[in-house]
């Protein structure tokens, strides 16, 4: 029984993200698995989710979100889950089977981050852990947070340098998971007239900052309309419940 994971905090994102995001898993695996949300708020979920209680992270109220709440997966215990789990952002398409990132080795894999390809950051949208293993990792965090946060920015970079120090840092196939604004957006004209490109073989498309899947089907324009989306149909054939 593998683990499939996300979750959901505060108003960002409503519930009909995670229902959709359980469609798409369910879509796109044959295996046997649990999909676990954790949530301070399960109003609206789907009956058949299994809803966890958000694991509590006492965090400063200046603080800009930068994720670090998502480190409390890491815990020794995470509620009744064994095994291991992959984390999935509610911000995501899935578009082909998710079996891959289970038959993977190694211990630890996450995305690595477009934008730093030189460098040991991943993005944290997509990644594989051992349940129970790396809490030495949060609770560095919890006793030293004023040092990580002037060290890495975001809870994504901190947790792929705590990995690579480990020495089980390893990334997805670049192919598996591509970013919207990166490898489906189209240059300058050509975004005005067509709709953003669907990336060959990925399995996963993550969306970081605007639009979000749901503003992208119905198409966006950026301020002074320097980023233009087309209503994209592909999205919609994939983000639904």
């Amino acid at each position: 029984m593998e683990n499939i994971i996300c979750m959901k905090w505060g108003t960002k994102y409503c519930a009909d993200y995670v229902n959709i995001l359980a469609g798409m898993v369910d879509r796109n695996m044959s295996r046997r698995y649990r999909f676990v949300c954790f949530t301070d708020d399960a109003n609206g979920l789907r009956p058949d989710i299994e809803v966890r209680p958000l694991p509590e992270m006492n965090l400063p109220g200046h603080l800009p979100e930068r994720g670090w709440r998502k480190l409390t997966v890491l815990s020794e215990k995470l509620a009744d889950l064994e095994g291991r789990a992959l984390f999935l952002d509610l911000d995501i398409v899935i578009l082909d089977s998710l079996e891959p990132f289970f038959e993977t080795s190694g211990k630890f894999r996450i995305i690595h981050d477009w934008d730093f390809k030189r460098k040991v950051i991943g993005n944290s949208s997509v990644f594989r852990f051992e349940i129970g293993q790396h809490a030495d990792i949060l609770e560095h965090f919890l006793t030293h947070g004023e040092s990580v946060r002037a060290e890495h920015r975001n809870e994504q970079a901190y947790l792929s340098h705590a990995m690579y120090v480990k020495g089980i840092l390893e990334y997805w196939d670049d192919a598996w998971c591509r970013s919207f604004k990166r490898h489906c957006l189209r240059s300058f004209p050509l975004g005005y007239f067509v709709e953003p490109q669907q990336p060959v073989n990925a399995k996963i498309v993550i969306f970081h900052g605007n639009p979000n899947p749901d503003v992208a089907i119905r198409g966006y324009t950026g301020k002074c309309g320097l980023r233009v989306v087309r209503p994209t149909s592909w999205i919609a054939e994939h983000w639904k419940e």
